[in-house]
């Protein structure tokens, strides 16, 4: 062992970092595997104030992400992407070496590496075989963690099976977590099914957070800004702990250009679009041989199940088209998700399926 890793902390020596899309990296001229957007708008930069460090939660980013919310501006908190509130989240309410967060496998990797990463242990509770939340697994794990489980993590779109959060069970399960627990609903994809957002519970339930992101629908996944969601108390403690100056002063130009008007009906119009193209691509692949199963269809991405998934991904790579390969995580044998892109990028796909 090198003389630097010796002095890193333990935990870190044997962590397998998260592995993302770049990380993973491929060769090819079809980018589907990291649900980004297909297309970029142009935005205009003012550089006269660069030289000054920007404000710690810029006014005009948090009015006008509240406005589109429906919350006040104080129960907003901007962050450096979803992924910094995930981390901010643990590093705030659980202790090291003595607490622990809940997550719902297969579910999006990051809940489970900021947590070990911050010392932090990691209980599971299994999604069910249609891959829903086990509300009352989950509440009974909780409820007899005694006070040790300080946050559950729900993706919602789930990432990467798509599936959505029931209401009346979310807020039966904040109820009796009261005082006990976080429940955090990662609403990353949610622009796909704004209808299915919780953020009207926030009102009523103090332990309910949502974390949001600018990378998705708005196609903003370069400037990392993300956006947690809660009563006042929840933000209050977060502003304790988040870095000092956490928003750029450019993403914040962009973040508010891309939040004012006109930027929210482009969003509203490449959600139409992606969601169509979804649509298609869902229905074309039931009359593919090779696939078995797809899961629901809420978010940028689909994830599908095929009889061969080692033999769709060569293929694929053979084609130029770079997807995310699921087979080797459990209850995922066989699956790939494929994000929805442009018109040409999901024909290229069918293509390549139907020359199988």
């Amino acid at each position: 062992m090198s003389n630097i890793k010796k002095l890193a902390r333990k935990t870190v020596q044997a962590l397998t970092p998260y592995l993302s899309a770049r990380r993973i990296g491929g060769n090819g001229d079809v980018w589907l595997n990291a649900n980004e957007a297909p297309d970029c708008s142009i935005y205009q930069l003012d550089s006269s104030k660069l030289h000054r460090y920007p404000e710690f939660q810029p006014p005009q980013i948090l009015n006008a992400y509240a406005a589109y919310a429906k919350l006040n501006a104080d129960q907003v908190l901007t962050t450096r992407g979803a992924d910094e509130s995930i981390e901010i989240l643990i590093r705030t309410f659980c202790e090291p070496n003595l607490d622990s967060i809940l997550i719902c496998p297969p579910t999006y990797g990051m809940y489970a590496i900021s947590a070990e990463t911050c010392g932090v242990a990691i209980e599971e509770v299994q999604l069910q075989a249609n891959f829903d939340v086990d509300y009352e697994a989950v509440k009974k794990t909780v409820l007899e963690s005694d006070g040790k489980i300080k946050i559950v993590f729900l993706c919602a779109p789930n990432n990467p099976t798509g599936n959505m959060l029931d209401k009346n069970k979310l807020a039966d399960l904040l109820t009796a977590t009261v005082g006990k627990a976080l429940i955090v609903a990662d609403e990353a994809y949610i622009e796909f099914c704004p209808e299915l957002s919780q953020t009207d519970l926030i009102i009523d339930h103090e332990n309910l957070v949502i974390t949001r992101t600018l990378s998705k629908a708005f196609a903003l996944a370069s400037i990392r800004c993300g956006f947690t969601l809660a009563q006042t108390s929840v933000i209050e403690m977060m502003s304790k702990v988040i870095a000092p100056y956490p928003v750029p002063a450019p993403v914040a130009q962009i973040a508010e250009q891309a939040l004012s008007a006109d930027g929210l009906e482009v969003m509203r119009d490449r959600v139409v679009v992606l969601n169509n193209n979804r649509h298609v691509l869902a229905n074309a692949l039931t009359k593919i041989d090779c696939v078995v199963d797809i899961f629901p269809t809420t978010g940028n991405f689909l994830l599908v199940r095929f009889k061969d998934s080692a033999k769709v991904f060569k293929a694929f790579a053979d084609d130029g088209i770079i997807m995310r390969d699921f087979a080797n995580k459990p209850r995922l044998e066989n699956c790939v998700r494929i994000t929805i892109g442009n018109s040409d990028e999901m024909n290229r796909t069918l293509n390549t399926l139907n020359s199988l």
